[in-house]
């Protein structure tokens, strides 16, 4: 008995479900594309809120990933009870410079003109530049926000303003930790507290900046700029921690209006008070 070879397949049945795997690849492209042009503006609040470990979330979103609103709020992080939220809406436009990822932000009371973020993502790692601004200082803020964060700024209930300016600011993710180049200031101005009869008590510099001598590590310093209140000291910032030691007096001829606000900022050791964060 001989056994015939079966005939080989037309070509046509076999280019036949082709045209079928190409407009499934074309369904499925357009439906990513649609997607991502109509991302929701809580994308963006999902990436803030892990970013910042839930202490700065973005409320009441509108719009698209790419061009939204939110008023931005102040928390102690998870099962905190405090929060605050800065009077203005924050807007945003999102949009693809290079492989890069550029934002640029408004907020009527916040931000001098408008603040520039670039993102550059890479295999393991990602890049945050903080453009610098002409204008000298990019953002600031009222210090009664910072209650938001729970103790001990809600004790203190502040008021006055916080700047920030930068440096070539830069922030890179990679293998787990965040790597700092460039420097970042906070000034605390004219700042008073309902704690206390002084007002105010003075104004403060914050230096962020990198730790040349350890990878992912970078350091906090602390200055009083001037003001009844003389604050000072040092620490780090690493793993999303901070820690901070420094000592608080007050300034000749005021160390009676100010006693009982120094016993609630730190340890009393004569006329100074010992703080320590972390």
């Amino acid at each position: 008995m001989r056994i015939r070879p079966s005939k080989a397949a037309p070509a046509a049945e076999l280019a036949a479900p082709r045209p079928r795997r190409w407009a499934l690849l074309g369904a499925l492209t357009g439906g990513l594309t649609a997607l991502l042009a109509f991302a929701p503006a809580s994308w963006m609040a999902r990436a803030l809120a892990d970013a910042s470990q839930g202490r700065l979330l973005l409320a009441e979103t509108r719009g698209s990933i790419w061009s939204g609103s939110g008023v931005l709020v102040l928390t102690g992080g998870a099962d905190s009870r405090d929060a605050s939220r800065l009077p203005d809406r924050l807007e945003w436009t999102l949009g693809l410079q290079g492989l890069a990822l550029q934002i640029q932000a408004r907020q009527a009371c916040c931000i001098n003109g408008s603040l520039s973020l670039r993102i550059e993502p890479g295999l393991g790692r990602w890049r945050l530049d903080l453009l610098d601004n002409a204008g000298g200082w990019t953002a600031r803020w009222p210090a009664a926000w910072m209650a938001g964060l729970g103790t001990p700024w809600n004790t203190l209930q502040l008021s006055g303003g916080v700047r920030m300016s930068s440096q070539g600011l830069q922030l890179e993710w990679a293998q787990g930790r965040w790597n700092q180049t460039g420097r970042l200031d906070l000034d605390f101005v004219n700042l008073a507290s309902r704690v206390s009869p002084v007002a105010p008590l003075g104004s403060y510099r914050v230096t962020v900046a990198a730790d040349t001598a350890a990878a992912g590590v970078s350091t906090l310093q602390m200055q009083t700029l001037d003001g009844a209140l003389q604050i000072s000291g040092q620490g780090t910032l690493s793993g999303g921690k901070a820690r901070f030691n420094g000592s608080a007096q007050a300034a000749p001829g005021r160390e009676a209006g100010l006693d009982n606000l120094l016993n609630i900022i730190g340890r009393r050791e004569g006329g100074r008070s010992l703080i320590s964060i972390g």
